[in-house]
C-alpha cells in the first residue's frame, strides 16, 4: 500500500530499522507502515514528507508530483 515510502527509503539505501530510529519507532513498527499493515499516523507521514522532501499527497498516491506546495 506505501510503496512510495519503501522506494524513498531504499532509493537513499536507507534500513528499516534506521528509519524506524528517525521516527521513533522500531523496525516492526516502520516494516508495518510499508506493507500497509497499520495505518501511518498523520504526524508520522508528516516526518516522513519532511525528511523526504515530498509532498504527503505524493506519500499517499494522490499525486505523481512528488513536490510540496508552498
Amino acid at each position: 500500500m506505501y510503496q512510495r515510502i519503501r522506494n524513498l527509503r531504499e532509493d537513499r539505501d536507507l534500513t528499516q530499522t534506521q528509519m524506524g530510529k528517525i521516527l521513533s519507532c522500531s523496525q516492526r513498527v516502520y516494516s508495518n507502515y510499508e506493507r500497509g499493515d497499520i495505518d501511518i499516523p498523520t504526524a508520522i507521514l508528516i516526518k516522513l514528507a519532511d525528511f523526504y522532501d515530498v509532498s504527503v499527497d505524493y506519500l499517499l498516491n494522490r499525486t505523481d508530483n512528488p513536490k510540496m506546495a508552498r
